[in-house]
This record gives structure tokens, sequence and C-alpha cells, in this order.
């Protein structure tokens, strides 16, 4: 609607996945790396874990088309299957044959045969699985003992997890331990920065031959890393919604106001702190609580002694206040044995 307006020669933000649209900013170009090394060494149980509309899926085909060819991959597009279901739909991936009545345990006995049958021709198979968060327990377990599958000298069936982070709490839990100390790889999609927002917009916008700096403020890329919160999902929508409102006023730039606007239309709420940095001011306002309460305890308990002759001093006495190390630093810990937060890095 507004390419002639703002002389584009496409549409620069859709939000489908195209692998040729494969941004390489922040560690993502670094995780598909790490992701071929980890298959062509044949490392076992690997897991993506990023929020919504960071990337996974366009991180998912990436990988789908550029393995090599001795890879045969197996795709699970859909995690909400039983584990019967899942080998079924692994079993088919493979392209086994099976009859009405296949039972559970006469399917993962073809399975096995046909990855040892691959595995003599040097070939290996690895299984891509979206939305890993959303898959059942049982399922998740299923797939474990399918990674067990393995040679005197490799693994017969690789596993990649692509999730949110709820994941992470899944695998926190007490009964999941054993998946958990098979992840050999353990991968999180870091959110674009300003930097990387701008440069991403740029990278979007160039093959329609348009500049960011044309088309967006300085304002409207810090607004759109505000509301986006540095998910690529989001960034495309502000941007393309921002747009279209700079269109329908008659301006040749979209400004903040335009993208405030596109994220009322998308019901994105204003957040000024990265994700990363959220916890921190939960766990600062926690110990500011606390110091609160025992400075008003320490009152209250002066206060009890007002039967003694220094009642007048004990009643306008002001406590001391606890003095916060300033150089103490707050971490956050996965439960994963092996996690890999990758720098950031452009390919």
């Amino acid at each position: 609607m507004y390419h002639t307006h703002f002389a584009l020669d496409g549409t620069p933000f859709r939000n489908t996945p195209d692998t040729s649209m494969f941004f390489p900013g922040s560690n993502r170009g670094a995780v598909l790396q790490a992701l071929y090394y980890a298959i062509n060494r044949g490392e076992g149980l690997i897991t993506v874990i990023g929020e919504v509309g960071s990337g996974k899926t366009m991180l998912c085909r990436m990988l789908a088309q550029s393995v090599a060819p001795e890879v045969n991959l197996i795709y699970l597009p859909n995690p909400m299957l039983s584990p019967d279901l899942a080998i079924q739909a692994i079993a088919r991936e493979l392209g086994i044959r099976l009859g009405p009545r296949a039972d559970a345990v006469s399917t993962l006995e073809k399975v096995n045969a046909q990855l040892l049958k691959l595995h003599s021709q040097g070939r290996h198979a690895v299984l891509l699985v979206e939305e890993a968060q959303a898959m059942p327990r049982d399922t998740l377990e299923q797939i474990r003992l399918l990674g067990n599958l393995e040679t005197h000298h490799a693994k017969l069936l690789q596993v990649v997890l692509f999730a949110q982070p709820e994941l992470k709490t899944i695998l926190a839990e007490h009964s999941m331990r054993q998946l958990r100390d098979r992840i050999s790889h353990a991968f999180n999609l870091i959110p674009l920065s300003r930097n990387e927002i701008r440069d991403y917009l740029q990278f979007r916008l160039t093959p329609c031959n348009g500049t960011v700096d044309s088309l967006f403020s300085t304002g409207a890329i810090r607004a759109i890393q505000i509301y986006s919160r540095g998910m690529i999902r989001r960034v495309n929508l502000l941007a393309d919604k921002s747009l279209l409102s700079a269109y329908a006023r008659g301006a040749l730039q979209a400004e903040a106001s335009d993208v405030r606007l596109a994220a009322r239309d998308s019901a994105f709420s204003k957040n000024r702190f990265p994700l990363r940095f959220r916890s921190w001011f939960a766990v600062g306002a926690a110990v500011t609580l606390t110091t609160i309460l025992a400075i008003y305890t320490s009152k209250t308990d002066t206060l009890q002694f007002a039967d003694r002759p220094f009642d007048s001093f004990a009643s306008t006495a002001t406590p001391a206040h606890m003095p916060i190390a300033k150089d103490d630093k707050i971490t956050q810990t996965t439960p994963m044995t092996a996690s890999v937060d990758l720098p950031v890095t452009a390919l």
C-alpha cells in the first residue's frame, strides 16, 4: 500500500521466515555456526531457547537447508503428540511404512533398524523439534530414549529442541533430570540491541532500495527498541505499521508517535528495560523491602522498652541504615549443565 509513497520496490518487513532474509546479528549467526559444528561432530541433545518472536523458526529452517548431504533430517512441527504418535511420526519421516495395526514396540524396533541402516551407509539422522516447551513430558522422555540409541562410536539420532524459556522450567523438574543431563549444548538467543535494530531495519530495507535514515527518525528507532524488546517479529510488525501510519498522515518518515500508534494497535506494552535486566530490578526491590522491614522491626523492638528510664531517647532514635555493597552483582543460572550464551557477533 505504501510502497509507491516511500519509493520502495517491495515489502521489507514481512514476518514469514524467509531464509534469504536471515539476519546474523546479535548472536544468531554464531548460534547457527555452533549448530553446524555440533551436528557435524555427532553431539547428542541440543537446545535452542529464545523468547516468542526471537527467530527460532528461522534458525531451524536455516539449519534444515544447510546441513551436509549425509545428514537425514527429521522434522517434527507438532510437539503436542503422545509418545506413541511421536514415534510413528518419526518413523514416517524416516521412510518407514507402518501397517494399520503397528504397535509402539514394533515401530520403535523399525526405527532403530532404519537408524542402524543409515549409519552403515555413512549417514546419520537429526530430529528437529519446534515449540518443544509444549511437548508432553512423557513424549520428552521418549525422545530422550531415542537419543540413547547409539553404536560403540556414535549416536544414531541427534535431537535439536527449539523452545521458549518455559522449557528451562520443565527441565529443572526432578523427573526431567535424565533428559537434562543428556544436553550437550544449550544455546540462548539474545534480544537485539538498539544498534542491532537499526542494522536490522537497514538489512531488510536494502533489497527494496530503501534506507533506514530516510524512513525512520532516531526517535522512531528508539521507540521500536522499547516496544519490540529486541524481538525480531515485533520489530517487523512495528516497522511495517509505523510506515503505514506515516503514509496515512502524508509524511515521508516514521516518527516515534507512529511507532507508539503501531504498538498500541498491536497491544505491545512499553518496557524500558531489556529482558536480561528485569530480574535484577526485581531482586533489588526485594532487597530494599527486606531492609525497610529490618529497620522497622529494629525500631519496634526499641519502643518495647517504654518502661525503661531511657524511653525518650529510644523513642526518638533513628536506627542506622543497613549498608548495601555497590559492587554486589546478581547473577542467574540455568538448570542445564551445558548452558552456552554465545557473545554478540555478526558473521
